[in-house]
């Protein structure tokens, strides 16, 4: 009887080794077969060993790309759900669930897996075409084993731009001004992986608009260079942005800024994130020179999604300090916040608003005269509150284009009169990307 039993246990011992070794055959076959793009054969070897195997990371992972690859995104959101609570570093497990959450129409859970691992700046306001590109890219990373990623656009189309009427404008004589523009944007980025959580990114913008009376002409060239690193459910992100501004008559900005960034995502619906950045704003000549200055500024958000992915709603309060400057009133403080929703109606449909309120407070007292009241003048300091707020509208009609009508408005107070303004601007644009 010990004899039987000890030759049982043998036979056992001799059979794991290979039952273990059939595994790691047909993970390794199942492998070949996904890259290969054969994603039916692949199901069939991975699907009798999910219940074995729940544990394992990497046999989820790439039950979870056969899936995707077959139209089963509501089974690959499990998997891969699974193999990112086990194994959260691998970047192309992040972008493959974001590609389930797109297919699932999901966008604001799917903005969160790939925003951990791409990084693109100078994106549309939108969810749904910031979603479009970055899972175009995760599509050519993870079918076509590309280490780089690229998008482009150009869009154009026209609007009406009002100068409303407040104090300020009015003391200047551009209140309840109107005007036509036309304008035209193009530009793109690109996204290198050095290695699995590691990348670099670089993004070039480039906007003009041509106001009908002629009484200006705005060029805009903005750039981004920055390096990421991702770990378990955060990213870190880090690099340079600059911005090179045609503000009329001979008038140009310049603006430079350093910053870094840390986002992590608390789970599937939520995310938290804090920055840094160090900005040099510098009219290089004319009458805003005096205005050069320096910002440095920390922020802290917070984003969530709502109706099971198809919306998102965003926090960010921010404070930070302008110094290195000429002008009479002295360096400011300032803090605010920026509130923003997105909604995905449909894989074609989408709308957004956002609204924005800073506060400056300077620090130098000025001699300040009153048009109100003739010769007289009163010491005081400095204090604006700027206000801007935006919505928008998108239908994406075909493959790669979309008509998007916007609306903003911008409102600067301050007790300094000549500070005082307002606009508003309403426009339609025609966007193809590719």
């Amino acid at each position: 009887m010990r004899f039987r039993r000890c030759t049982a246990c043998a036979a056992l011992l001799a059979i794991v080794p290979l039952f273990l070794h059939a595994q790691e055959d047909a993970l390794t076959a199942a492998e070949s077969l996904v890259r290969e793009g054969k994603y039916t054969q692949a199901h069939a070897l991975l699907a009798p060993l999910e219940a074995t195997n729940a544990d394992d990371p990497s046999l989820l992972y790439w039950l979870g790309r056969a899936l995707l690859g077959i139209g089963d995104a509501a089974r690959a959101r499990v998997a891969l759900e699974r193999a990112i609570a086990l194994a959260p570093d691998r970047a192309a497990t992040h972008l493959a669930l974001g590609r389930a959450y797109h297919a699932l129409g999901e966008d604001a859970r799917a903005r969160n897996q790939f925003a951990l691992v791409l990084h693109f700046d100078n994106l549309p306001l939108d969810l749904l075409t910031q979603v479009q590109i970055y899972d175009e890219a995760a599509r050519e990373a993870l079918e076509e084993a590309r280490r780089t990623t690229m998008f482009g656009y150009v869009a154009a189309g026209g609007g009406r731009y009002r100068v409303n009427s407040t104090r300020g404008t009015n003391a200047l004589g551009g209140g309840d001004r109107r005007e036509t523009f036309y304008n035209v944007r193009v530009g793109g980025g690109l996204n290198h992986a050095i290695d699995d959580r590691h990348a670099i990114d670089f993004t070039l913008d480039y906007r003009h608009r041509d106001y009908q009376d002629g009484s200006r002409d705005d060029r805009d060239l903005r750039w981004g260079l920055a390096g990421s690193a991702g770990f378990d459910d955060s990213r870190f992100a880090g690099g340079l942005r600059g911005r090179v501004s045609y503000r009329g008559e001979g008038n140009y900005r310049n603006d430079v800024s350093g910053y870094i960034d840390w986002t992590r995502n608390l789970d599937v619906d939520s995310t938290f994130s804090l920055g840094m950045s160090v900005e040099r704003r510098r009219y290089p000549h004319g009458p805003l020179r005096p205005r050069s200055r320096t910002a440095a500024i920390a922020s802290a958000g917070w984003n969530h999604t709502f109706a099971d992915g198809a919306g998102s709603f965003g926090f960010i309060g921010h404070a930070g300090r302008n110094y290195a400057t000429s002008r009479p009133d002295g360096d400011s403080d300032l803090y605010g916040a920026t509130a923003s929703i997105d909604w995905t109606f449909s894989a074609s449909l989408d709308a957004f608003a956002y609204a924005w309120w800073q506060r400056d407070v300077y620090n130098t007292d000025r001699m300040h005269f009153h048009p109100d009241a003739l010769d007289e003048s009163v010491i005081l300091r400095r204090e604006d509150n700027l206000y801007e707020g935006g919505a928008g509208l998108i239908w994406a009609f075909a493959d790669g284009w979309s008509l998007r009508p916007e609306l903003l408005y911008i409102r600067d107070q301050s007790n300094v009169v000549g500070f005082n303004y307002s606009s508003t601007e309403a426009w339609v644009n025609v966007r193809k990307g590719f």
